[in-house]
């Protein structure tokens, strides 16, 4: 067992600690309080369903929204049961309690995807060499940003399908739902915010000593595709003078051009690591709260497309990884573009009708 990765302690800590139970707090309180008003909504819900587009739109949005607050607030307290079961914390960061937080995580996300299936209709399909084609070996996995739910799906896949063990690093902003905070806290993860000065060395840091069965997730593009991001980030290129860079970026349609700032640095820190590329499709739209009602329930089929690349086909200089990290999202943006989100076949309730005599 190698040394696993344990987070910094600072004034920040206890800042971020109180917010915590502040607002995980609220979030169960909340939790209880919606169940008791949840019969009255669910009929609410029911009869308005009729005159909304979609099947039964607002009555399974409802459902699963209740799903994910019961959810998260079981795993808030399973995660104070944890904390109290190491010791009030002393414990906490032991591989015995790291791979028990990898279960409970696990757990949740299979719950919680297989109502997301029965009730919004949602299929998983996959392509190409998974994760599990060579047990054994560490992976750096870097995924396509397009929407909030594909690091959802893609934790999904690597916990429950591949039983790895990911190494997250993800944005700031995430760290305020308390669930999201508390667990990625206490196992191998880092949130990363715009000002930060030291985000290589600590991204390096976190890739560094992966076990056989871990799995370093980054997201090259920084944020979920918008077209604004796009346009904003082709002209931060040509603004830095990387003209090449900033054509090249032009010419996706679908994806950012990534910043390989962060990959670099991943690299460097795991040397035996091969390269896991995933991309998808089916959650692009998914970025406000109109654009979930608009396109929810889904009724639709996410489709994965992972590629492998063994360690030696990956360049060793740093501009020709450059260079060749930007081929992949080129040759990813052109998947993308071929692989549109696929509708399933309408829902049709079957009513039996009674012969009478």
């Amino acid at each position: 067992m190698t040394e696993r990765y344990v987070p910094t302690w600072s004034p920040r800590w206890w800042v971020r600690g109180a917010r915590r139970a502040v607002t995980g707090s609220l979030v169960v309180g909340l939790t209880v309080l919606l169940l008791g008003f949840v019969p009255v909504a669910l009929l609410a819900a029911a009869a308005l369903s009729p005159f909304v587009p979609g099947q039964w739109r607002p009555l399974r949005l409802l459902w699963i929204a209740v799903v994910q607050a019961v959810l998260e607030s079981l795993m808030l307290v399973a995660l104070f049961g944890l904390w109290i079961a190491s010791g009030l914390g002393w414990k906490l960061h032991g591989p015995r309690f790291e791979r028990a937080h990898y279960v409970l995580a696990r757990w949740y996300l299979v719950v919680f995807f297989r109502e997301c299936r029965r009730v919004l209709r949602l299929k998983i399909s996959t392509e190409g060499p998974t994760p599990d084609a060579r047990p054994g070996d560490p992976l750096l996995v870097c995924c396509r940003h397009a929407g909030p739910g594909d690091s959802f799906v893609l934790m999904y896949a690597l916990l429950h399908w591949y039983d790895r063990e990911p190494r997250v690093v993800l944005k700031e902003t995430l760290a305020w739902d308390p669930m999201v905070d508390t667990l990625l806290n206490r196992v191998p993860s880092r949130f990363i915010s715009a000002g930060d000065a030291d985000v290589e060395q600590a991204i390096a840091g976190l890739a560094a000593d992966l076990d056989e069965d871990d799995a370093f997730v980054i997201f090259p593009e920084g944020g979920n595709f918008t077209p604004r991001r796009r346009h904003t980030r082709i002209a931060r290129l040509r603004e830095k003078g990387l003209h090449g860079m900033a054509e090249r970026a032009e010419g996706m349609q679908h994806v950012l051009a990534p910043q390989p700032g962060g990959l670099l640095a991943a690299l460097d820190a795991a040397p035996d690591a091969d390269v896991m590329l995933v991309a998808h499709t089916g959650l692009e739209h998914l970025v406000t709260v109109r654009d979930v009602w608009r396109e929810l329930p889904m009724d639709k089929e996410i489709l994965m497309r992972w590629w492998r690349v063994p360690r030696a086909e990956v360049p060793t200089d740093r501009d020709e990884r450059i260079d060749w990290l930007f081929s992949w999202w080129e040759d990813i943006d052109r998947w993308v573009d071929e692989n549109r989100p696929r509708d399933l076949e309408p829902l049709r309730l079957r009513v039996r009708r009674r012969s009478t005599r």
